[in-house]
């Protein structure tokens, strides 16, 4: 699979992180169940790699990506883990190059970091932190100059804000917390996770 044919299926991304392994299988089933394809679970916890796994055998369609990737050990145990693609909140030299053999949205802020990210053959990024960074403002001023550049921005936004993302042609995807917040997983919100995930299914970018 290829991160064009991840980023086609996504719409919001959810960020995820699981303190708890118990918490990954109900946790994909209510994101699933509110019909969302793509999520990110992010390797801050003890217990990330192994719910990677959990959520995939707990739905098997769903595309589970690892976020907060690093290093290139980072890369391996992911990839070992079961990871379909992988992302990271910036990206040296040697991580785009450790990246390169899974589909991966390197994370970038300005344009500068996008360039370099180009030149190491990505044309898909995840903009992170995209509001503090510039919000869709910025974003949009690199369609000009970068216009075979496609993002997956990412950080500080919320429902009310994704269709300003989604109005751009640059944006493939948005990634988002809200969907499944640390709060609602540690209390079991099943439910509400689902409704978030309905709601967020049907923000698409204009363009689809």
């Amino acid at each position: 699979m290829r991160i064009d044919d991840i980023l086609k299926a996504a719409s919001i991304i959810p960020v995820l992180e699981v303190e708890r392994l118990d918490d990954a299988a109900p946790l994909a089933r209510a994101l699933a169940a509110g019909g969302l394809t793509v999520v990110e679970l992010t390797l801050r916890t003890a217990a990330a790699l192994q719910a990677l796994g959990e959520m995939k055998r707990a739905s098997p369609a769903l595309i589970v990506g690892m976020g907060t990737v690093r290093t290139g050990e980072d890369v391996e145990r992911s990839l070992a883990a079961g990871a379909d693609f992988l992302v990271s909140p910036g990206a040296s030299d040697a991580l785009l190059r450790a990246m390169a053999v899974a589909p991966a949205l390197p994370g970038v802020a300005t344009a500068s970091e996008a360039m370099t990210a180009f030149e190491a053959g990505y044309r898909a990024m995840k903009f992170f932190p995209a509001e503090p960074a510039g919000g869709a403002t910025y974003l949009k001023s690199l369609a000009g100059p970068l216009p075979d550049l496609v993002f997956c921005p990412t950080g500080g936004i919320g429902p009310e804000r994704a269709p300003d993302y989604f109005a751009l042609p640059n944006v493939a995807c948005v990634g988002g917390t809200w969907i499944a917040t640390k709060a609602m997983i540690a209390k079991g919100d099943w439910a509400g996770i689902e409704a978030n995930a309905a709601k967020a299914a049907s923000l698409k970018p204009a363009k689809r």
